[in-house]
């Protein structure tokens, strides 16, 4: 019987972060299934005037089980040609490609056009996002262009379904996202205040992830500063762990001005992948106080530390985290955010909550995300 022969289009190795982690985890789960897999990622992801943060890659090691050819480069449109025509010479029996913003719609859609046009490769899309958290007017007519040179999606939330569906009616498949593995498994608690430098007698509540505007850091600042001013924070701090990719002196001053300079442990930096594991097992819980949101790979995380949430009800928040299950749903808003905190520590939530997220966490596997995967390409190949 003939292989599948799959190129996964998107980032991975040297690119930091979840989205290359998961590109790198199907990749693997395909491998092991008897495909013959090859992961095309970038030479240049985003300009450096584009890009928020310090630093795009790690210093790590290439992985010596995957064949990573950095061959991609966003912004230059010859690039695309090139690469378009390499896929439909290779013939790939499909394209998976990781699509989450508007930015990378002309580069993957040109490639996409291009190796389709043997007859024979499919384009799939594994995609995190339609609608970009923070909007544009050129949005719409990025997405247009990707979207539709795609054959078909796997999506992760209710709410990415719909929006998909005001551009194209390919077929799409739902499969959550799955439990992020990579980080380890939890470290006792005391080892893990002390790698970060954390008082072991204090409890802490956790924000993580890198800081923009949408992720409500200023909603938890005000919510927090309420829990004070009620005498609810002795013997607790906040601690914020993420790469700033706004201005981070808005939120400092807000600091200064709530009084929580005492109250807040600020690690303003990218956590690398083998320190996550300490945040997660420091903290009592973890708190997405998002305006905004489709998914978020956070509560994986969370998920695969056993760690409860508290979420609001935006986007497929809702989805991830069943209320009253492993943890708290509740408006994006100081006061509720402050009133979901207190209930976390009160009557034995935080045991009960623990217990719910264990059994939660079973229904985000990554074997079913790549069986999706292959139950779309048979429906697309069949059409």
């Amino acid at each position: 019987m003939q292989k599948t022969k799959i190129t996964v289009l998107g980032p991975a190795h040297p690119y930091r972060g979840g989205l290359a982690a998961i590109m790198e985890t199907m990749a693997r789960i395909f491998m092991r299934r008897g495909a013959e897999v090859d992961v095309k990622t970038f030479t240049r992801q985003y300009p450096s005037l584009f890009f928020p943060g310090r630093s795009q890659t790690v210093g790590t090691p290439a992985p010596g089980d995957l064949r990573i050819v950095r061959c991609v480069d966003a912004v230059d449109p010859f690039n695309w040609l090139r690469v378009g025509r390499r896929i439909r010479r290779e013939r790939p029996d499909f394209v998976l490609v990781k699509y989450w913003t508007p930015f990378m719609a002309p580069c993957f859609g040109t490639i996409a056009r291009i190796a389709r046009r043997n007859g024979h490769t499919r384009v799939l899309c594994q995609i995190d996002n339609v609608e970009p958290h923070e909007r544009h007017f050129v949005d719409r007519p990025l997405n247009r262009w990707f979207l539709r040179a795609v054959d078909g999606f796997v999506y992760m939330s209710e709410q990415v379904r719909r929006e998909l569906r005001s551009y194209t009616d390919a077929p799409a498949l739902f499969s959550p996202h799955p439990l992020f593995e990579h980080f380890g498994s939890p470290v006792p608690r005391g080892e893990a205040c002390a790698r970060l430098r954390l008082d072991p007698a204090g409890r802490y509540v956790l924000f993580f992830g890198l800081i923009r505007e949408y992720k409500g850091l200023d909603i938890l600042l005000d919510a927090w500063a309420r829990l004070k001013e009620r005498g609810s924070t002795a013997g607790r701090k906040l601690l914020v762990a993420g790469e700033f990719y706004t201005d981070p002196a808005p939120y400092r001053a807000r600091i200064e001005r709530l009084g929580l300079e005492r109250d807040v442990v600020l690690h303003d930096r990218f956590v690398p992948d083998d320190e996550v594991k300490d945040y997660f097992s420091a903290a009592d819980f973890l708190v997405l106080p998002y305006r905004t949101a489709t998914q978020s790979g956070v509560t994986q995380i969370a998920y695969r530390f056993g760690l409860p949430m508290i979420v609001t009800d935006v986007g497929g928040l809702p989805e991830i985290v069943p209320d009253g299950r492993a943890g708290i749903v509740c408006r994006p808003d100081a006061d509720a955010v402050a009133d979901a905190i207190g209930r976390m520590y009160a009557g034995g939530a935080l045991a009960r909550f623990r217990s719910g997220v264990a059994e939660q966490s079973k229904r985000f596997s990554w074997e079913e995300m790549c069986d999706r995967i292959m139950e779309l390409y048979d429906r697309v190949k069949a059409r």
